[in-house]
């Protein structure tokens, strides 16, 4: 493809860099936030001590469930531009930017122009890498980390040197503390690369080297989590997520095997309490397809012709209705549109990669490279084939090495398509062919009477181009032409799932690909209501935020933060509740105006049963909120000790708990019912409701909620 080759700067690179931020940063300003985190960021600007612990309050009682790099990040951006959606969605949207860019400089060198372009482009487009790019939850911050980490390889390869290994190693460590073990599934792609691709080394340095470089991955990984959990436990916050108040549990935990085994023993009404509870963030808020609804626990519900067992899980869905576990699981309804539709092409690139080593018997550096991809690409793919805890946007992580492997192989199926000689030229037409009626199904799977035009769509350019490949092996004038025009068809159809993603609501928590909701209810962005504007819980009414109310340095809910109409110029800047969550027209507030008039200064303004139900008052003043037990309410955090010391010395005064007492140790909830006050409702409840909808205010009204008052 000598066309391709061409010019020094090269126009089309900077064409698909430029349509990757189109995708990336359309109407950005209005996608919503992850509530669980912008509630972190902002705490963490209140000082030092929330920034290195990563405080998912502002008095530093309980950590989110994640490590700290990308919450640093989001929030040195919040610290210089601002306080906003945009700005804390801005590194995320950068990243998948450069992540691009370092795939087309990684292909490159190794398979042309052509490869890197296709590559490059590929990844731009995949349906859940663009929507996770579009949030502040944190795997976009982790891919950009591990592509740089491979380019650092490459380099190490490239130019023999150990300190690129080093540099390639500590960024993978850098990555375990973006989201802990998930970093470490490319890491058998590194040490095969190395290990391989290095000819000039002798094999015992290279032993060496990548013992060496295993240290200092061990030593960064670690040095976090080792600083938190040496530090004496009444000097920071409790480890969110963990049971015993250790990172190190977080990370080999609930951050690790539980994500593989789902949580114990499994899903649904099947697993344990804290399966059940704590069904935390990025993670926060449970995804569902649209074929599935949201139990009121946060958890998904059985989909349409699901089956539950004894236990109540589902046999068919998955925990967040991530498919049935088993080699097929990512052809699925469930997942299929996430980030599966060049999978078959990638299958015929493999055949093409392996016939072309065996005509030749040599392998180059080509291969060695096109292997690499495969075992990036290979552990993941096992592992969310069987894993039974994770959700739709983690399939992001399989983007780069898809892409990749897409560019490669168009390439290597070009050649043996141009020289029309053996079955091998049929792998090209043949390849385009599958794949295209591959992408068909995927949009019958999501069947509506718009997607059903797309099925078709896909299924007769696939026809067409097949025919116009078989017809081309004859004229070389054309060849090139119909091959760049097919490879380039086939992105049509993810293209358009792409522009389902960027233009739907309620994707902000737990985002999703093509018209099925990243919200799941009542567990999701944009739909739930919690006590304070989080998700909220069976039980649970909301209450609020009234205009006006707020301490005088808390100022405006900040332009374009949590669905708030970017138009609204309002002084009291209440529109809606922060993103992630629900409606703030929908909120009572005579509890909140309550809680302000009796408030004395205390520490913690109010204590909820989880972090959903502390979200509003924490994104739009700057009173602390403790959500006992984290986010679920499942973390044994604080003990009946540790509240009843509190609550004696004054740092906590008012309780606020759902009728039936869900999510929450039950403990603490026995000592708040037994040792505090219940305020009399007549005493907050307002009788006017900031809502359009009366009627829903009042349903909520009558929930059950139940406020406490300790009186020493």
């Amino acid at each position: 493809m000598k066309n391709w080759t061409k010019g020094r700067v090269d126009i089309l690179l900077i064409a698909i860099l430029l349509f990757s931020a189109g995708l990336n940063f359309y109407n950005l300003q209005n996608a919503g936030t992850n509530s669980y985190y912008s509630v972190a960021v902002k705490s963490m600007l209140t000082s030092f001590h929330n920034f290195f612990f990563v405080s998912f309050d502002p008095a530093g009682f309980i950590t989110v469930d994640k490590p700290p790099v990308a919450l640093w990040i989001q929030a040195i951006f919040a610290k210089i531009f601002g306080f906003n959606d945009f700005v804390l969605l801005l590194p995320e949207a950068l990243a998948g930017i450069v992540s691009v860019w370092l795939l087309y400089i990684m292909v490159k060198p190794k398979f042309g122009r052509a490869a890197a372009l296709i590559s490059s482009l590929v990844l731009a487009c995949s349906p859940i890498f663009v929507a996770v790019v579009r949030t502040n939850n944190v795997d976009s911050i982790l891919i950009v980390t591990l592509m740089t980490a491979a380019w650092a390889l490459m380099k190490a390869v490239e130019k023999q040197k150990l300190g690129w290994l080093l540099l390639s190693f500590a960024l993978v460590g850098v990555g375990f503390n973006v989201k802990m073990l998930q970093a470490y599934m490319v890491l058998p792609a590194f040490a095969f690369y190395y290990f391989f691709a290095t000819r000039e080394i002798k094999i015992w340095k290279k032993i060496i080297h990548l013992a060496a470089s295993t240290l200092l991955l061990l030593v960064i990984s670690l040095s976090w989590a080792l600083a938190v959990d040496m530090t004496p436990e009444s000097e920071r916050p409790y480890m969110g997520g963990s049971e015993t108040n250790s990172v190190l549990e977080l990370a080999f935990g609930y951050n690790g095997l539980s994500r593989l085994t789902g949580q114990d023993s499994g899903m649904g009404g099947g697993g344990s309490a804290q399966a059940q509870t704590q069904t935390q963030t990025d993670d926060t808020n449970t995804s569902a397809n649209s074929s599935s609804s949201t139990s009121e626990e946060g958890l998904p519900s059985m989909p349409s012709g699901g089956q539950q067992g004894d236990g109540g899980s589902s046999s068919q869905s998955g925990m967040f209705n991530t498919g049935e576990a088993g080699p097929l699981r990512l052809f699925q309804s469930e997942l299929s549109g996430q980030i599966s539709w060049l999978l078959p092409f990638v299958l015929f690139a493999i055949i093409g990669l392996v016939v072309s080593f065996i005509k030749t018997r040599k392998y180059t550096i080509k291969h060695h490279f096109a292997a690499f991809w495969f075992i990036w690409l290979a552990p993941m793919f096992v592992f969310f084939s069987i894993a039974l805890f994770y959700h739709h946007y983690y399939l992001s992580m399989m983007g780069p090495a898809i892409a990749a492997l897409v560019g490669i192989g168009f390439t290597t199926l070009w050649d043996f398509y141009k020289e029309e000689k053996g079955w091998e030229s049929w792998l090209l037409p043949v390849g385009i062919l599958v794949t295209f009626f591959f992408e068909a199904l995927i949009v019958y799977q999501n069947s509506s009477s718009v997607s059903i035009i797309w099925m078709w769509v896909g299924i007769i350019l696939g026809v067409v181009l097949f025919m116009l490949l078989i017809a081309g092996k004859s004229s070389a004038t054309i060849k090139e032409t119909i091959a760049v025009i097919s490879i380039l068809a086939l992105l049509v159809l993810p293209i358009y799932w792409t522009a389902i993603t960027i233009t739907k609501t309620g994707n902000e928590s737990t985002p999703t690909a093509g018209p099925t909701s990243g919200m799941g209810g009542p567990g999701g962005g944009g739909g739930g209501m919690g006590a304070f504007g989080g998700n909220m819980q069976q039980g649970e009414m909301p209450s609020g935020i009234p205009s006006g109310n707020m301490p005088s340095d808390a100022g405006d809910a900040p332009s374009g933060f949590p669905g708030r109409d970017a138009n609204d110029d309002s002084s009291d800047g209440m529109g809606r509740m922060g993103g992630g969550g629900g409606d703030m027209e929908s909120i009572d507030s005579g509890l909140m105006s309550y809680l302000e008039d009796n408030y004395n200064g205390e520490k913690f303004f109010l204590a909820v049963q989880r972090a959903q139900s502390a979200y509003s008052i924490m994104l739009n003043t700057d009173y602390a909120v403790m959500a006992m037990g984290g986010f679920g309410g499942s973390d044994p955090a604080p003990t009946v000790e540790e509240l009843e010391k509190m609550a004696e010395v004054g740092e906590i005064k008012y309780f606020l708990l759902s009728g039936q007492g869900m999510g929450g140790n039950s403990e603490v909830t026995e000592w708040i019912q037994e040792n505090c006050v219940e305020v009399p409702s007549s005493e907050y409840s307002s009788d006017t409701t900031d809502t359009t909808d009366s009627t829903a205010a009042s349903d909520m009204r009558g929930m059950g909620q139940t406020l406490y008052e300790y009186q020493k």
